[in-house]
């Protein structure tokens, strides 16, 4: 394997997969990018690729190749050396006993590496039905939801992101909960979508590495596509694989209101700030944060009998009767912040119900927080 190619297009890619390598030890090997270079000339191609079983990334990028072949070696030592390179054609050859040297203006570097038959296959299925999906849609929705998804591993069918086609408006949901709150976006996305009747559980890592993709400057359209317990998403030359997590997702729809209860519309950035203020003196524990509506005024408490309390009021348009309520203060900041609007829509009921937090100008986004007891 002997190739050139330009610094910042090899950097952009080996950049992409540095979160997708695996840093546990179980297998050595998965912390390595696998470089595969095929053509001839000006026209040759190289195809970096990574996977930790669960998610896989493949890319392609114009090379001018000498030689073809494959080799792995350390993903993030040859980022690494190729970030501080100078703004100069990278030469790489691989020699017999598979050690990359790579070469730049007048640096010179070795890396050993091992041959491309022991890296774990990428999954390379392709989906009989693929969606082309805006992007900035797509990763608003996931912004959105993500948030709310479990970190529990024992808990491992919460630990994603549920995506369904709801037949009644044949709009898209993505839906996320941890039991403490729940989140969900319906957006019109076109038809194309398989797999999507009964719905797909999507990781969190799969979904992050998705939200990278389409954030990508140059991501203005995304395929996707759903196939058995796989997922997929193409854009231009990079191919990204996800293995779905199997499992049943809760119904969801029973937390979810029918009807809302008194409703109060707030400045987003003002609220979140003045959440965060308060929750410096919350207990570390609970992180609870307690809020009183009364007529024209909305009260944020906080009390820790360890470092102090902390009290702020906001003036709202309200006139009912005066409640109280509590809330673990990162659910409520999450929630708030995810809503993306300039104003948010707050809900509830009584101290004990949930409250139904939404962007006051979008009526398909929605985020429930359970509340706590005091």
């Amino acid at each position: 394997m002997k190739f050139s190619i330009a610094k910042s297009e090899f950097q952009r890619g080996l950049g992409r997969i540095q979160s997708i390598v695996e840093k546990r030890n179980t297998m050595p090997i998965l912390a390595n990018a696998l470089l595969e270079v095929s053509g001839k000339g000006k026209d040759g191609s190289l195809e970096l690729g990574a996977t930790d079983l669960e998610v896989g990334i493949r890319s392609s990028h114009p090379c001018e190749v000498a030689k073809a072949g494959s080799l792995t070696v350390s993903a993030r030592k040859l980022h690494e050396i190729v970030r501080e390179l100078p703004e100069e054609k990278v030469h790489l050859e691989a020699s017999s006993n598979a050690y990359l040297t790579l070469r730049c203006a007048r640096a010179e570097f070795t890396l050993a590496g091992t041959t491309a038959e022991e890296y774990p296959s990428i999954s390379n299925f392709s989906p009989e039905r693929l969606a082309h999906v805006p992007a900035p849609v797509l990763s608003d929705m996931i912004e959105r939801t993500m948030y709310a998804a479990s970190s529990d591993e024992t808990r491992y069918n919460l630990n994603g992101v549920f995506v369904e086609r709801i037949s009644e408006t044949g709009k898209l949901r993505m839906v996320a909960t941890d039991g403490h709150r729940l989140a969900y976006v319906d957006r019109l996305l076109g038809d194309g979508i398989g797999e999507l009747e009964s719905g797909v559980i999507i990781p969190r890592k799969g979904l992050a590495e998705l939200k990278r993709l389409v954030d990508e400057e140059d991501a203005d359209e995304v395929e996707i596509g759903f196939e058995g317990n796989n997922g997929l998403a193409r854009k231009g030359g990079v191919t990204l694989t996800i293995r779905l997590i199997e499992g049943e997702f809760p119904n969801y729809r029973q937390v979810i209101p029918e009807e809302r209860g008194q409703q109060i519309v707030l400045p987003t950035e003002m609220l979140v700030h003045a959440l965060r203020r308060v929750a410096l003196l919350s207990a570390e524990r609970s992180r609870a944060v307690k809020l009183e509506l009364s007529a024209g005024q909305l009260s944020l408490s906080s009390d820790n009998p360890d470092l102090g309390a902390a009290r702020e009021e906001l003036d709202v348009d309200y006139d009912g009767e005066a409640t109280s309520i509590a809330f673990n203060a990162r659910y409520l900041i999450d929630a708030v912040s995810a809503s993306r609007g300039k104003e948010v829509r707050f809900g509830f009921r009584d101290g004990l119900s949930p409250a139904e937090l939404s962007p006051s100008d979008d009526g398909d986004s929605l985020a429930i927080v359970m509340p706590m007891r005091l």
